[in-house]
């Protein structure tokens, strides 16, 4: 079973990768959240979970969903993280959660993919981007056979420089930088909703025809990458930048 939380596409398109090798139930974490469904899972094969890599660690709203979704059957699981560079520390702080929740963790794929954190850095140019999703494919396609076979993925090891962005870095991006204050639509905005009915938290209502941020936020970006009309900025970082968002089907946004 594959489990997976994607906010601009990049964790959803491994998902989907590793899918058509491993075949299974793919269960979308970002739709359980909408709906608030911490029901029970149960798979005869192994857990795969994908998901971004946020500030060097697994993003909270994704281990505290796992710390309240029971997992039956198979009590293996698989890790895969996408990233902009790497996943820092993150593989040690997965291999203590599997043991918390009586997992038998199986090891930590790190996909590197095209940059979607805008409040912070430009994402690539279409092609660049393209040539790093090629890339990302060779990636998967190696860990989802290692996976078939019941083999460990490799140990991912960043050494002291992962330790300290993990375990320092990490919680000094939530405490100080998470935060939706800074999330506002322009006059472009159409009202179409996109953005709400995008976030995994719901933290987004219409009022009046615009998005309001309700103070609960993971900053997945959806909201800004997927707004049609690119009517969304993160204050003052996010404009001029361009938007990076792909589709179920691998699409780069126009």
């Amino acid at each position: 079973m594959i489990l997976y939380f994607s906010g601009t596409g990049n964790s959803r398109y491994a998902a989907l990768r590793l899918h058509a090798v491993l075949g299974g139930e793919l269960v979308d974490i970002g739709e359980r959240l909408r709906r608030r469904d911490f029901l029970p899972l149960r798979s005869p094969i192994p857990f795969v979970l994908v998901a971004p890599t946020y500030a060097w660690g697994l993003p909270k709203v994704v281990e505290e969903w796992l710390r309240r979704t029971p997992l039956a059957g198979d009590k293996r699981l698989y890790a895969v993280l996408t990233c902009g560079g790497s996943c820092g520390g993150a593989e040690r702080k997965l291999r203590r959660l599997a043991a918390e929740l009586s997992l038998e963790f199986r090891g930590l794929a790190e996909i590197p993919m095209p940059e979607n954190y805008i409040a912070m850095y430009t994402p690539p140019a279409p092609e660049e981007a393209e040539a790093q999703l090629r890339q990302a494919e060779t990636l998967l396609e190696q860990a989802a056979r290692r996976m078939e076979e019941g083999r460990v993925l490799p140990r991912v090891r960043h050494g002291l420089p992962g330790a300290l962005q993990t375990g320092l870095v990490n919680p000094l991006f939530y405490r100080f930088i998470m935060s939706d204050r800074k999330f506002r639509a322009g006059e472009d905005c159409v009202g179409c909703g996109r953005c709400a009915e995008l976030c995994p938290l719901s933290n987004i209502s219409l009022t009046e025809g615009r998005p309001r941020w309700g103070g609960s936020c993971t900053h997945c970006m959806a909201c800004i990458c997927a707004c049609p009309v690119s009517a969304i900025e993160y204050g003052r970082a996010s404009v001029g930048r361009r938007r990076y968002y792909l589709d179920e089907e691998g699409r780069q946004r126009d």
